[in-house]
């Protein structure tokens, strides 16, 4: 009888199988196999036995078959199989267990109509308590201490329920913190450890978006395990920690924890930024520094300042890294008091124009001119023209001419652009020199350029040699850095309070130049700006209501 059962399931599977992919499992079925009576007639009742573990190979290819038909089973009976399911967790075979678990996981990836999860979190709500309970308890079952079908599992079934797992986070974060704490022993299922992290994750953001003081209780949970793993050098983990600090520190509202700043110096050290793996999880974890405690750094770690200006030399002398020394480079000039800084503010743009003299690429093009303006936005246009102009005279001129006038139609992102954007009005409105000395040829020019930063598509042009990489020394094996989905960082508008239309400001500010010398800027457009560029300029000016005098 069981094989006639094996069999029956197995030609009913053959059959109607007519187009299958991993992702979505069969997306065509032979129209005449009648799935769902066949679903409901045979799996159903099989699953519904009183006994997890009897006929262990029957139950796999029950489960396997609500897997491969997902797409072709109606909502209703998926949703009287999740209890089936979830009861199967419980299975001592580990073929039957894992593969309940990665039933559930890919039915709870299922998506319906507005791109929405075909199954909600609302008709998952009784079934909440026993799916945690039955999940976690796999994960204890012989074989399956670190399967990566049960973790993959729990970190969809997080972020299908959201607000709904609150309730049980005490208990399922001391879970995942011991676990943390044995598989940190010895790493070896890279896929699980992942799934663990984003589980960590989604247990923090769902817990603090409710109820934001609740960041202490993750800490306090945590940080043992996390120093544990800093302390031994587990190479395959620190990347996950660090972005996991990462998000906590950034939901804190007020000032740095005295727990981060004991931690702060030892970020800095040498040894931990050779490893390339670890490379954008610190540069984040520094970044959340000092948004969060720039004036704590300046005031009780002034010394360590200098440590960090080195962590930036050594990124942007790399041409792999040298994009994330400029996101710690703008987070020192956004965030630090000026004073902290001032003494190597110099220093910092000698360092920048050693490596354009050295290796210019575009990429480094596209992050200074983001770092340059982002300056100005910060310390004003005649800062700006001052600094250059105290490295070598005429300086000021040059960056404009040979740097920002061509170069700039090559920044990319939205954020990017609207901080050049900014800072470039700026520089023509905001800078005396721009209007009375020869740097005024360059005035036209610029503004021309702005203009095209807006109106014309990006220059996404890469000169030939550059798609060259160079294999820099790395020495030996890695460990590869693996993003979080579930601890990714907001984006950042460090402009977003000051200007919302980058196109209005611009029209606004010539105004208020103009109004402050009557007849020179309209002289300057009418002579050199031209045609089209200044039919997008009178759209601006009548978008904000002011005319130019």
């Amino acid at each position: 009888m069981l094989i006639l059962c094996y069999a029956a399931i197995y030609l009913v599977t053959s059959l109607a199988s007519k187009a299958q992919t991993q992702k979505h499992g069969i997306t065509q079925a032979n129209e005449l196999v009648n799935l769902t009576e066949f679903f409901v007639n045979h799996i159903q009742p099989d699953l519904k036995s009183a006994s997890v573990n009897e006929f262990p190979v029957l139950k796999a290819d029950g489960i396997k078959y609500i897997m491969i038909f997902r797409n072709q089973v109606p909502k209703e009976q998926l949703l009287v199989s999740i209890p089936l399911l979830i009861n199967h967790l419980q299975a001592e075979s580990i073929v039957v267990h894992t593969y309940a678990a990665h039933a559930l996981e890919r039915l709870f990836t299922m998506r319906g109509t507005n791109n929405t999860t075909l199954i909600t979190a609302a008709e998952m709500a009784p079934f909440v308590e026993v799916l945690l309970t039955n999940l976690f308890k796999a994960l204890t079952l012989p074989g399956s201490s670190e399967n990566e079908y049960i973790m993959k599992a729990i970190m969809r079934s997080f972020s299908l329920l959201q607000e709904s797992i609150i309730p049980y986070i005490p208990s399922v974060i001391t879970q995942l913190t011991q676990k943390l704490l044995a598989v940190s022993k010895n790493p070896s299922k890279p896929h699980f450890n992942h799934y663990m992290f984003e589980s960590i994750c989604l247990s923090i953001r769902i817990t603090c978006k409710a109820n934001p003081d609740a960041v202490g209780s993750f800490e306090e949970a945590l940080f043992m395990v996390f120093t544990e793993i800093l302390q031994n050098d587990v190479q395959e983990f620190i990347p996950y920690v660090f972005q996991v600090m990462s998000l906590l520190l950034e939901m804190h509202k007020n000032e740095i924890p005295s727990s981060y700043m004991a931690l702060f110096p030892h970020l800095l050290q040498p040894v931990l930024w050779e490893r390339t793996g670890n490379i954008p999880p610190l540069v984040r974890l520094l970044q959340a520094y000092l948004e969060r405690g720039a004036n704590t750094i300046a005031s009780a770690a002034a010394d360590k300042i200098p440590g960090l200006l080195g962590v930036f030399q050594k990124l942007i002398a790399s041409k792999a890294n040298d994009h994330q020394g400029f996101y710690l480079l703008n987070s020192i000039i956004e965030h630090m008091p000026p004073e902290s800084v001032d003494q190597y503010r110099k220093q910092i743009f000698i360092l920048l124009f050693q490596r354009l003299q050295n290796s210019k690429t575009t990429k480094f093009i596209k992050s200074f001119l983001v770092f340059i303006n982002l300056y100005c936005i910060k310390y004003g246009a005649l800062a700006l023209q001052e600094i250059f102009d105290s490295i070598q005279p005429k300086m000021f001129g040059m960056v404009l001419e040979k740097i920002i006038i061509p170069e700039i139609q090559k920044v990319s992102g939205q954020v990017e652009k609207k901080i050049c954007a900014v800072g470039i009005t700026k520089i023509l409105t905001e800078c005396p020199p721009m209007m009375d000395t020869e740097y005024t040829k360059l005035w036209t020019p610029l503004l021309q350029a702005l203009i095209g930063l807006f109106e014309l598509p990006e220059d996404d042009t890469i000169p030939d040699e550059e798609h060259f990489i160079d294999i820099e020394d790395t020495p030996g094996y890695q460990t590869a850095f693996s993003q979080l989905a579930f601890a990714g960082k907001k984006e950042h508008d460090p402009v977003g309070q000051m200007v919302n239309n980058p196109r209005i400001h611009l029209a606004q500010s010539l105004h208020k130049l103009s109004t402050a010398c009557p007849g020179r800027v309209p002289s300057m457009l009418s002579t050199s700006l031209n045609a089209e560029a200044l039919q997008y300029l009178q759209g601006y000016l009548q978008a904000a209501s002011v005319t130019l005098l």
